[in-house]
């Protein structure tokens, strides 16, 4: 039990790859476990014709590639919660009761603890609390996830499983430059910075206006190729293109990924460089 071992908490196939891929990757080469809750399949995303022709499904198709994506990347567990994708906020798909926006905050919770529980992740990564780009999913998962995180250690919250409390909480921060610089770049090019993405459906101004502070920033430099390939696995969704800027850029942006700490509270500014900082392992308790 004395390895280190980080469980991410996301929404849908391609979250983990698009916004994590290099920390993924990094951690991997590092001997840490790194473990994945897919809370849905994803099915609400626009999904060309091609593609349905393989795998008959759109929650097949990403499944299907987030598969791909977690093999490349050496994730060691996977676990889906198998909840249907929300759409963005107020699309028909929000009204479905299988979504994961309709569900239940105890009942996604409480799968989330018995996977912590299962796992005993000493870190835990979700999304911030506008879940990255304003999705439903994204917040739901927060939600579930932030409590989750408490929870899996009280004694007295009952799963059959014996309580176990992860050291740490973050959550995934926002590129702010780069935002910055596409807003720009949109600006110049007469786009709407707040219609943005495949579907329009994107709001930049809004996602920038709900940045968290940073606690810790990790260098992934190195892995940026990783991080690129794990993105091309998700080619339903174009590899994650659709808002990115030219590779030179992008490698220059970001070498690192900032991080809000919520657990144990911050001090203040940035004072991490490793999200396994101040960790202890079980046998060295």
């Amino acid at each position: 039990m004395s390895k280190r071992r980080l469980l991410i908490v996301y929404a849908h196939p391609d979250d983990e790859s698009f916004g994590l891929g290099g920390l993924i990757a990094k951690y991997v080469a590092e001997n840490t476990q790194v473990d994945l809750i897919c809370a849905t399949n994803g099915e609400a995303g626009t999904i060309s014709s091609q593609y349905l022709e393989h795998h008959g499904s759109p929650a097949a198709v990403r499944l299907a590639e987030l598969d791909e994506a977690a093999r490349l990347l050496g994730l060691s567990n996977v676990i889906t919660l198998g909840y249907k994708d929300s759409g963005m906020m107020g699309t028909e798909a929000n009204d479905d009761p299988q979504s994961l926006w309709q569900a239940d905050v105890d009942e996604v919770t409480r799968r989330v603890v018995e996977v912590i529980r299962d796992l005993k992740p000493q870190v835990v990564i979700t999304f911030n609390k506008y879940g990255g780009y304003g999705h439903p999913d994204h917040i739901a998962i927060q939600r579930a996830a932030t409590r989750a995180f408490t929870l899996a250690g009280d004694a007295a919250y009952l799963t059959g499983q014996p309580p176990y409390a992860p050291q740490k909480l973050y959550y995934s921060g926002i590129a702010t430059f780069m935002l910055q610089l596409r807003i720009l770049q949109a600006r110049v090019m007469r786009e709407d910075p707040r219609r943005m993405g495949r579907n329009q459906d994107i709001d930049l101004v809004a996602i920038l206006d709900h940045v968290e502070p940073i606690h810790a920033r990790v260098s992934i430099a190195e892995y940026f190729d990783h991080w690129e390939a794990a993105s091309a696995c998700h080619r339903s969704q174009l590899g994650g293109r659709s808002l990115r800027f030219p590779d030179s850029l992008r490698r220059f942006l970001a070498r690192s990924q900032g991080f809000t700490r919520v657990h144990p509270a911050p001090n203040g500014g940035v004072d991490e460089r490793d999200l396994f900082t101040g960790v202890i392992l079980e046998d060295a308790r």
